[in-house]
Formats: structure tokens, sequence, C-alpha cells
């Protein structure tokens, strides 16, 4: 199923969907019929003639006002889908702007954005030249573009001569009633992965395979809700480690009730206590280890817990709201190891921007690499984000781009960035290369006008921790992303570590990234 959304006044939006379905109708593609001129209607008033499962208005400025956009935006995303079911196309009238309302604009360019709907602008030609026409179609793809959508066909009531300069410019101007409007012009292609479908790919792909992950700080508060939270959306199976009396004490201080389904495991009354000892002993006895002193570490919480993973009893962990990052990594460390031909165990950051989603890398664990080391965080980042839908473009940063700088600095991610490639020849990557150069298609052009990578990096991979670490960190607060992470890669089974001052929502999240990565 594909959708258009038309950018146009309420007027006449109608009247071009209309010609819409009945034109794609006439090529043998289905369209949804649903409320007045053959369209839906995402969001619509109380007294006004729409769809049954249009969203109410009031409702809709409710949630708003609540803080609940992305659930309305979700909400929407489910509406479209039902819609869809059954046919090719699926014709959306913009949401309009209300005094209750207001933000009706950017609802519709998220809405755009998560669903991959083509944006149809409608240009006015009444009593305007061609050049005038041609510009205010210029001005609405400009427009659009700086929302990080593309527009690939407009309409108006033009001549034909203003469609045959558009389409020199692979524009098609539809022009109803005509009915000229081709499928393919409607087909978006978009590699924005905005919060709100990148979330719900990620629930959605939790709940394929459901994975058990086990928490050692059972007893946090924090940790209790982000249980209840998950089991409550049917995410994944959870462990908490801790005594019971004293889980389900906590539990019921912050007012959550623990569903029976989530298991409760105390290490020191573990009928597997000392099997797990045993296990310890003999895989770190090499290193100094004796019966006492693995007998000793499996009280530990974190230990029990990365020995669980390693026993196969649970897919993974999720542990340090309340510990180092040193105290979650050491046990995976010892005895959980790296996968096969990786050497080098880092940290990444999924981040949630306002209109997409990039990884940053390493932001927490080796504080300064070598070539080898960043060519290890390079593939294994891209793996990490394969793994979570994205299509991995890699920047190997640095303070000069392609060959304008040189010194010791630069000339180690030139090196890293021909490791990688050497590494994995079918990986887009480009380095060195500056953070603008990486992201922004303009100053790309500039400096890197070949570059596949350059101007669509998402892929990010910084040359110490200590250059990560800050970038993350003034990146989340300057700009209010959503940091999801540190999302450890490298090791054979997921153990994943939490800032110490991690919300709920972190907690959540983090979990739900472990699983999938056990699956």
């Amino acid at each position: 199923m594909k959708s258009v959304l038309i950018m146009s006044c309420d007027t006449c939006a109608p009247r071009i969907a209309e010609s819409i379905a009945r034109g794609l109708e006439s090529q043998g593609k289905k369209a949804a019929k649903l409320g007045p001129g053959a369209c839906y209607r995402p969001v619509a008033s109380c007294k006004e003639e729409a769809c049954g499962n249009s969203v109410c208005e009031r409702q809709a400025a409710q949630w708003i006002a609540q803080g609940k956009r992305d659930q309305l935006i979700s909400l929407l995303i489910d509406r479209v889908e039902e819609a869809g079911k059954g046919v090719d196309v699926v014709v959306i009238r913009p949401i309009k702007a209300s005094g209750a309302l207001r933000c009706a604009y950017d609802l519709n360019v998220e809405l755009a954005k998560n669903i991959d709907a083509a944006v149809l602008p409608a240009i006015c030609a009444d009593n305007k030249s061609d050049d005038e026409i041609v510009e205010d179609i210029h001005t609405a793809i400009g427009v659009f573009a700086q929302q990080g959508l593309t527009v690939h066909a407009v309409a108006s009531g033009c001549n034909d001569a203003v469609v045959a300069r558009m389409a020199e410019e692979k524009i098609a101007v539809f022009q109803p009633p005509k009915r000229n409007l081709k499928f393919d012009d409607i087909v978006a292609s978009s590699n924005v992965v905005p919060p709100v479908k990148f979330m719900r790919f990620l629930h959605a792909k939790a709940r394929q395979n459901k994975k058990t992950i086990v928490l050692p700080e059972g007893t946090l508060d924090r940790v209790i809700k982000a249980a209840a939270e998950l089991h409550e959306q049917d995410l994944v199976r959870l462990v908490l480690i801790g005594k019971e009396d004293e889980v389900l004490a906590s539990a019921r201080e912050c007012g959550v009730t623990l569903s029976d389904d989530i298991e409760i495991v105390d290490p020191k009354t573990d009928p597997n206590f000392e099997d797990y000892a045993n296990t310890l002993y003999e895989l770190r006895k090499a290193k100094g280890m004796t019966p006492e002193k693995a007998a000793q570490l499996m009280e530990d919480k974190t230990f029990f817990g990365t020995m669980m993973v390693y026993k196969g009893r649970a897919d993974g962990m999720v542990s340090g709201a309340t510990t180092t990052t040193a105290d979650t990594i050491r046990p995976a460390l010892q005895f959980v190891k790296t996968k096969p031909g990786i050497k080098t165990v880092s940290g990444v950051f999924l981040m949630s921007m306002a209109d997409r989603v990039y990884l940053y890398g390493d932001c927490a664990v080796i504080p300064n690499p070598t070539t080898d080391q960043l060519c290890d965080v390079a593939v294994a980042s891209a793996e990490t984000a394969r793994a979570f839908g994205l299509d991995p473009k890699v920047a190997m940063l640095s303070y000069s781009t392609g060959t304008s700088g040189s010194g010791p600095d630069v000339d180690a991610v030139r090196e890293a960035t021909e490791k990688v490639r050497a590494a994995d020849p079918e990986l887009a990557v480009e380095g060195p290369i500056q953070y603008d150069a990486a992201v922004v298609p303009a100053v790309a052009k500039t400096k890197l006008p070949n570059s596949p990578v350059a101007g669509h990096a998402n892929v990010f991979v910084f040359p110490t921790l200590n250059a990560g670490n800050i970038g993350y960190k003034a990146v989340q607060r300057a700009s209010g992303a959503i940091a999801i992470g540190p999302i450890l890669q490298g090791l054979k089974k997921p153990v994943n570590d939490l800032s110490r001052g991690a919300t709920v929502a972190d907690i959540v999240n983090t979990v739900i990234i472990t699983a999938i990565q056990a699956q």
C-alpha cells in the first residue's frame, strides 16, 4: 500500500483526491474509498462528515496538550494502515488547522514522514504567468525539502507548457480533472526514519521473537516501573534479580503490581547458584580464580545476571542504573567474550532526532582507539545499524575532510577508513570527513561532490571517546534528541549498560534494543 498526502486548501482537497483516485483506477490501481472525495481524513471535527476511523479533532488536541503527540501520530499511522488494507493507494486529505489544532502543518509533515507518504502540494495557477507558477512550484518543493520530504509531483491548473518545463526537472504536474497522474509519480522514496516510525519498528521487531532479558537491579523503582511497562506492551520476557519480598515491597512503594509472568530470582537461594559458581571457577581458574572467590562473585547481582546469559537462561542483560560501565562490562568480558573476528567491545547510541535516527560510536568504552579498533567500531556499528532497520552510510569523523588536511590524527582516521573498506568492501564508508560534510548535502557537494556517503551519513564513528561522548551529549541536549544506549557491540551475547541517570523510558528502550540484539 502506498499513500499520497494532499497539501492544499480544505476546499480543493476533495476535488483533487477524487481526480487522483479515478485516474489511478483507470491505470488498474485500487484506491481507498473513504469519506468525501474518495480520500481519507486523519483528523475530523465532531460535526464533519468523515470516515469512521478518523480521529476526533477534540481528542487529537487533548492528546497534544497532554504531551502525547507521539501516541497521536502512532494512532494516525494505525488508522492509515487500516484504511489501506486491500488497496494500492490511500489518498489523504491534510489535517486542517483550527483553533484546537494550530500545529496542523507540523502534524501533516510528521504523518507524511512516518507513513512514507508522497506529498502532493497544490499550486494555484489563477491569474499567474508560467514563470510565476514555476516559481511557486520551486518554492513549495523547497519548503518541503527543508522538512526532509521529497516532492515528486504537484497539483496545479496550469497549462501544458508548465507541465513540460517541470517534466525536465522530473517533477510531475497533475492537472485536475485530466487525471494525468501516474502511480509511479506518487511513490515516495525516502531513507528518513522518524522517531515514531523507528519506535514502532523496534516494538514490532521485539514482539516477532520475544526474548528473555535479565535486570540485575530488580529492587530499583525505575527498573520495576520499566518492567511493568515492558510486560504491559508484551515486548519481552523479564527476570528481576533480588530478594522476592524486597522486589515486591519496592513495587508496592512505587504503585506497581508486577505480573506473575515476571520471574524474580534471588542469587543466594537459586538452585543454580552452585552450578554457576563452578562454571565461573572453571572458566577463570587459569586466571587465578578460586572456588571461594567464584562463589563470592556469584552473589554479585551483575555477575549472576551475566552468568544467566552465558548459560542460556536469559538472552540478554541490562544493568548499570546504580553501577559503573566497568562493573557492567567486566563479567561479560571475562566469560561471555567477543564475537568471532571481533576484538573490540564498543558502545554506540541510537540518536532519535526530530526527523531521523543516527548512530554514534564509540561513545562509552575506548578512550583512544587504534586504527584497528576504529575499524572494528565502524564495522560493528554498521552491523548494529542494519539490525535496527537502517541502511548504514558510515562517516569516519575528523576535523578535516578528504585530502584537505594532514597530521597524525587525520592520517589515523584515513588509515582506519581504508581498513574498513578492506574488511567490508560492500559497506558505504567515507573518511576522514567533518560532521557538516557528512550530514549537509550542500556542504558535501562542495567538499566531497562524488561521495555516496557525504551529505547522507547516518552512522558516525568518532576518533576518540572524548569526542564521541561530548558529541552525543551536546546533540542530545541542544536538539532534544532521544539518546538510546550505550548499546554494547562486539559481545557474543548482548549485555547493555545504563546511565546512572537513566529514566524509566531509557530502561524500556535499552531492554527493547537488547532483545532485538539477541534475535
